[in-house]
């Protein structure tokens, strides 16, 4: 499975490929960020975001975007710009007909790390350690993108197991006896 993870940002959005299964070693494929101007209008930085998203889906021709599910904060402008930066890549995504996953920042600091309240540096060192870097990602978003992508892939089997139960449980309750 080749997932690109999305850290969505409007002035730094993370994205990170990678490649593997779960139980066996992952690779990256690439990772970066995508920038754009604080003082642009929103508009332009989305076009931008747009535009950095279908390169990086050209080259990588990924199986699935992962993205960063938006929480609350308490800055509501952040979770604007982070929203907005998360629709972008979700609609690049559907666009080609790929599936969408969102994880939270907890899930994916626990899939990692082990621990849902991991701070940057050690979701950076575990991405690190199970991608067998020479040194951690810089900045963080890009760490994180891959941490994105690293969660889907070790999180999909189970919860693909888990929906085809619920389906299974709806199909029983459909059936008359």
């Amino acid at each position: 499975m080749r997932v690109l993870g999305v850290d969505p940002g409007l002035t730094r959005c993370g994205i990170g490929v990678v490649e593997g299964v779960a139980g066996r070693p992952l690779t990256m494929l690439g990772v970066g960020v995508i920038r754009t101007p604080a003082d642009a209008d929103v508009g332009p930085r989305l076009v931008a975001i747009e535009r950095g998203i279908e390169e990086w889906l050209d080259a990588h021709r990924p199986d699935l975007v992962a993205v960063e599910r938006v929480f609350s904060q308490h800055n509501v402008r952040t979770v604007m710009g982070t929203a907005q930066a998360s629709a972008v890549a979700m609609l690049c995504a559907s666009r080609r007909g790929l599936p969408v996953a969102l994880h939270t920042p907890s899930e994916v600091k626990a899939a990692v790390t082990g621990s849902g309240r991991a701070d940057k540096a050690q979701v950076g060192a575990m991405v690190t350690r199970l991608l067998r870097l020479a040194a951690p990602p810089k900045p963080a978003d890009a760490a994180d993108a891959l941490a994105l992508a690293i969660c889907h892939i070790w999180r999909a089997p189970a919860q693909n197991r888990l929906q085809q139960a619920v389906a299974a449980q709806h199909a029983l309750k459909g059936r008359t006896p």
